[in-house]
């Protein structure tokens, strides 16, 4: 039996972007979990020297320009500019870097959307009691899922959405197996109505995914608006929805 994968959780719980119903439950799994609170820890250690990395590399990217720009103001002769101006020039370079680095100047295709930033969701859990045959067809489903076959994964997460209609992480599931089938309308359905719910733990994931949807459907406009209200909420997505953004202008 798969065990739950907390990856997902973890993210969520180091960048304080929990509700409080997900952060209680996550607390108690860590209370009777050793290995989650190691990991936790470790991944929380991971984030800061990466921090600790990028303001190393931004230093030694200023000192490299300052060495040039001593190499390259070597006094020949007197140029008789005051020294704020050669240091506005330094940092004019600096901007100039990083608008370049930010913004290429090339637009993104939605096929280059999907190569950088696109994986299909990966399930939290596969643990369910086998007390129905709802329940046996989950988990069969979920195997398809797993082995990417889409196909015979929406079928039977259909047929359990028969049963339990409300179950909005098997909507969810739905949704992305008709994406996976570029199916869009199916996906767009299934996405909507996981984000109309509103009472359930996968509402980023939807709204994610149905914004890829309609960068897929040429339907920038909504994307892009879809897009900004991931980027201005605390969802795991933020930082990607804003990247998209930047990559469609």
């Amino acid at each position: 039996m798969k065990t739950v994968d907390f990856s997902y959780f973890i993210e969520r719980y180091n960048a304080g972007e929990m509700s409080d119903t997900e952060k209680q439950w996550f607390q108690k799994e860590l209370d009777g979990n050793e290995k989650l609170r190691n990991e936790v820890i470790f991944r929380k250690q991971t984030d800061e020297v990466l921090k600790k990395q990028n303001v190393m590399s931004l230093r030694n990217k200023l000192s490299e320009i300052e060495n040039t720009r001593k190499e390259v103001n070597k006094p020949i002769k007197s140029s008789g500019k005051p020294a704020y101006i050669k240091y506005a020039a330094v940092v004019a370079v600096l901007v100039l870097i990083g608008t370049i680095t930010l913004f290429p100047g090339k637009k993104l295709s939605s096929e280059e959307i999907m190569k950088r930033y696109y994986k299909a969701y990966e399930p939290p859990t596969s643990q369910r009691s086998i007390q129905s045959a709802t329940d046996e067809d989950f988990t069969l489903a979920l195997e398809f899922y797993n082995t990417r076959d889409y196909e015979k994964a929406a079928i039977l997460f259909n047929k359990v959405l028969e049963n339990k209609p409300n179950d909005m992480q098997t909507v969810l599931l739905v949704g992305v197996a008709s994406f996976e089938e570029r199916k869009y309308p199916e996906a767009k359905q299934s996405f909507g109505r996981v984000i109309e719910d509103k009472n359930n733990l996968y509402i980023d994931q939807a709204q994610w995914y149905l914004a890829l949807c309609y960068l897929n459907t040429d339907e920038k406009d909504k994307a892009i608006k879809l897009l900004k209200t991931i980027g201005n909420e605390r969802s795991i997505y933020k930082n990607d929805a804003n990247k998209i953004i930047r990559g469609l202008r």
